[in-house]
């Protein structure tokens, strides 16, 4: 505790000495005028006021290199009126024959596609932000940035806003309208921070308005320019919104004897209520999540819990204030936890219906974010099911430019019983009282975190807490990361994601880039990573230590070769298959070693692939790994992918030796921008499964859909069906 305390007083130390930026905002800062001219939304800039518009030009690359001008240029104008914010970009040196882009589905993947995005930082605060994007054949994508954007763009995140291109064989050409209603901002602000991107994928190049190192991406809120309106923006009107849906739904039991079909609707909603023009109300009643797509299988030869990220639209905006306390496997807080519960029957994990949910989240200032969440799920007696109430608080504090202090309070009730459907009056508990620092320097060089979490029951136990603190330091040709964990032995968020308790933890890591003179390799990566754990009396359990090289091609493939040493020590009984045979036993020790090789190539073409394969020895035997992918990208209208792996594990007898094979093909399949078609086919021998879910959407309005939905699952051996399942959904966003 003495080690973490000296180390948040040497970076407040740091903070207080200051890191100059590698910008001057002064050079970058765009007049926006207001206008009261209609738009004709057309992608044409026929419109008086854009002519008369102030120019965002003289773009930077940030990849292959960040020391020169854009090769392809690009021009941004903006204006605004009392409803929308509009902004135009003219995208030059790009003929249609060109042209790379995944699909035309909404929220296109901008790692293999041609774009232009403006990133907003509504707030000043360099921290938070929202991202609108769009491709040179209409496809859109928006999403919420967090962490200063150095996390990427949450596209997740869906909302009401409109654009249209127009391409000639000399450059292509894009308007947007955003309605003040879709965003969080401050009433009467007259500054916003932006940043505009552009990747033109033929000539292998993204660009910037503000010139962003190459060592981060594009989206980093760490480098923007100023938007300064002519006047003070408004305040918004009524923003409500209500988003009705009705399901039909059907389901067969194959597995259950005399199990009959059953036939149902549902019918709930969600609204959206502006409380202020930063502070958002989200309500929901009787959700349905049916059309959210299935979770990627793996291939689980851990010995703890495996994380999937949440997709439930409900949880997003603002999902940072409540989701990223912690870290990625100490959360005191994860929202995937409501709305399952364990069938005391069969042992099996289920959907637990969700009566009700509340949401407030928001701005309250430019230096302080809230949020409350009150969730309710019902009781099923039939499953053994207990109905709860789920609340979580949270605030946010800024501090000094990008930095932050948050606290977070996490209670789990249970509000039945025996007796009574609802009551209040139960000892069954879990809660979690947190402190979070968050560390992000000016300049983005530095950035870290530092927490401490204490666990309250209705039993006190000794040590029911974890704190950790993380630090990593960012520039061109370095990388130096340090990372410490403690979890106490009694240490249990309910709602949270601890897969592993009782445990030390240090995670530092380094990685030198070399940026060679050529067209040929981007860059060399030379790192050194390790891992160790720590149980809480100061034995080491575990001991992961890796070297790694790695090469970026200038055509956007990628080879790497990764060596590493392990060193394991059972805490408890451990069956290396997951096969329920011969388990090795708790307190044995197991020093091995491992190769692994892995090829990706140019992701730009219509065909591509990837392999990769490695070799190990694996506890008291060995481990072979494959992987492979291909892909065929059918431009613009989708893509087919194989997903492959293979393990063998080898082991001596009595222990059981086994071969897993996970195969997942997918076909996405956009027809036109408002009307998708998705396929995952999923083979996964470990659990003995073949899953297919096969969605078709189409987005009739703005935000607003129609799913059906079709799930099948069989045994692997003759394709025996166990359980299949038909949903149509219809939603619909209601302003008023």
């Amino acid at each position: 505790m003495k080690v973490h305390l000296l180390c948040v007083i040497l970076l407040i130390g740091v903070l207080h000495n200051g890191y100059a930026q590698s910008f001057d905002r002064a050079n970058y800062q765009l007049s926006v005028k207001k206008t009261s001219q209609k738009l004709t939304l057309d992608g044409q800039l026929n419109e008086d006021f854009w002519q008369e518009a102030a120019v965002a030009k003289d773009f930077f690359q940030n990849f292959p290199f960040d020391t020169s001008a854009a090769i392809a240029q690009t021009e941004v104008r903006m204006a605004f009126d009392d409803q929308n914010i509009y902004i135009a970009a003219t995208c030059y040196g790009q003929s249609p024959d060109e042209y790379v882009v995944a699909s035309l589905r909404r929220d296109f993947d901008a790692g293999i596609s041609d774009f232009f995005i403006a990133y907003i930082d509504t707030f000043q605060d360099g921290t938070n932000g929202f991202s609108f994007g769009v491709h040179p054949l209409g496809g859109k994508r928006e999403g919420l940035l967090a962490d200063g954007g150095n996390r990427g763009v949450d596209t997740d995140w869906d909302n009401r806003w409109f654009s249209k291109v127009y391409n000639t064989n000399e450059f292509w050409q894009v308007e947007m309208i955003i309605p003040l209603s879709s965003i969080r901002y401050k009433q009467g602000a007259t500054k916003w921070y932006i940043n505009f991107a552009r990747a033109d994928r033929h000539l292998n190049e993204t660009s910037t308005w503000v010139p962003v190192p190459r060592n981060f991406g594009v989206a980093s809120l760490g480098f923007t320019g100023a938007i300064n309106f002519a006047e003070p923006l408004p305040k918004p009107k009524t923003n409500i919104s209500l988003i009705p849906y009705l399901t039909g739904n059907y389901s067969r039991d194959f597995v259950t004897e005399g199990a009959a079909d059953e036939y149902g609707w549902n019918v709930g909603g969600d609204a959206k209520i502006a409380v202020t023009s930063s502070l958002n109300l989200d309500l929901t009643f009787n959700p349905d999540f049916s059309q959210v797509e299935v979770d990627e299988q793996v291939t689980n030869l851990d010995r703890f819990e495996i994380f999937f990220p949440e997709r439930r639209q409900f949880f997003l905006e603002n999902a940072d204030l409540f989701s990223r306390f912690g870290f990625t496997r100490i959360r005191p807080f994860f929202s995937r936890r409501i709305g399952i519960s364990t069938d005391t029957v069969t042992g099996l994990i289920v959907q637990n219906p969700i009566i009700y949910g509340a949401r407030l989240s928001g701005k309250v200032n430019r230096n302080w974010r809230v949020g409350l969440l009150n969730m309710q799920t019902d009781a099923d007696r039939a499953r053994g099911i207990l109905g709860s109430n789920y609340t979580v608080a949270a605030v946010q504090r800024q501090v000094f430019k990008r930095s932050n202090i948050a606290g977070i309070f996490v209670n789990r009730q249970v509000t039945s019983d025996s007796l009574n459907d609802f009551t209040l009056n139960t000892n069954d508990y879990n809660r979690i009282v947190g402190l979070d620092y968050n560390l992000l320097s000016e300049d983005n060089k530095w950035n870290g975190k530092f927490f401490y979490h204490q666990m309250l029951s209705p039993e006190a136990k000794p040590d029911q807490y974890a704190h950790a603190s993380f630090l990593r330091y960012s520039v061109p040709r370095w990388e130096i990361v340090w990372n410490h964990e403690y979890v106490g032995e009694n240490y249990d968020p309910e709602v949270g994601f601890v897969p592993r308790r009782n445990h030390w933890r240090l995670e530092p890591s380094i990685t030198h880039t070399i940026f060679p003179s050529n067209q040929v390799i981007n860059r060399h990566r030379i790192g050194f990573y390790s891992n160790l754990y720590w149980d809480t009396e100061g034995t080491l359990t575990d001991q992961f230590l890796e070297a790694s090289y790695r090469i970026n091609f200038m055509n956007t493939s990628f080879f790497g070769i990764w060596f590493n040493t392990t060193f394991t020590k059972l805490f408890s009984d451990f069956d290396p298959t997951n096969t329920d045979g011969e388990v090795l036993l708790s307190g044995t020790e197991y020093n091995n070693e491992g190769l692994y090789i892995f090829y990706e190539s140019d992701n730009r073409k219509l065909f591509t692939y990837s392999i990769g394969g490695g070799f190990e020895s694996y506890f008291n035997g060995d481990r072979t790994s494959l992987e492979a992918s291909v892909g065929y990208r059918f431009q613009p209208y989708g893509s087919i992918t194989i997903n492959a792996e293979y393990n063998r594990i080898e082991l001596p007898t009595p222990y059981n030796s086994a071969d897993f094979v996970l195969i997942g093909p997918q076909l996405d399949v956009s027809f036109t921008r408002t009307l998708y078609w998705t396929t995952f086919l999923q083979y996964n021998n470990q659990i003995e499964n073949i899953n297919l879910n096969t969605r078709l959407q189409w987005r009739f309005q703005p935000v607003s859909d129609i799913f059906i939905v079709y799930t099948d699952n069989y045994f692997p051996e003759q394709l025996q069906p166990k359980n299949r399942s038909l949903v149509v959904k219809m939603t619909y966003w209601l302003n008023l």
